[in-house]
């Protein structure tokens, strides 16, 4: 399977984990899949309100130069690991 496919397998088993991550974990998926399947971070940073828009941000943000290969391969291992 290509790295591709394993990520968009991922993608749907991410949302059939046997239980809800925590927000830490919660948000390096997000992050992952942000820089896997978009890349660096883009767009202004949420404002001081958002509390949760600005927490993603960060998180994507702080992958900033991971190549969108290593970003996905991270994703998959993560998604992995979590299914238990």
């Amino acid at each position: 399977m290509s790295l591709q496919e394993q990520f968009n397998q991922a993608l749907a088993d991410s949302k059939n984990l046997p239980e809800r991550p925590d927000n830490m974990t919660l948000l390096k998926i997000y992050s992952l899949f942000k820089q896997g399947s978009t890349g660096d971070a883009s767009g202004d940073r949420p404002g001081m309100t958002d509390f949760v828009g600005r927490a993603k941000f960060d998180a994507w943000a702080g992958l900033k130069g991971t190549t969108q290969e290593a970003a996905m391969q991270q994703y998959v291992d993560l998604i992995n690991s979590l299914k238990g």
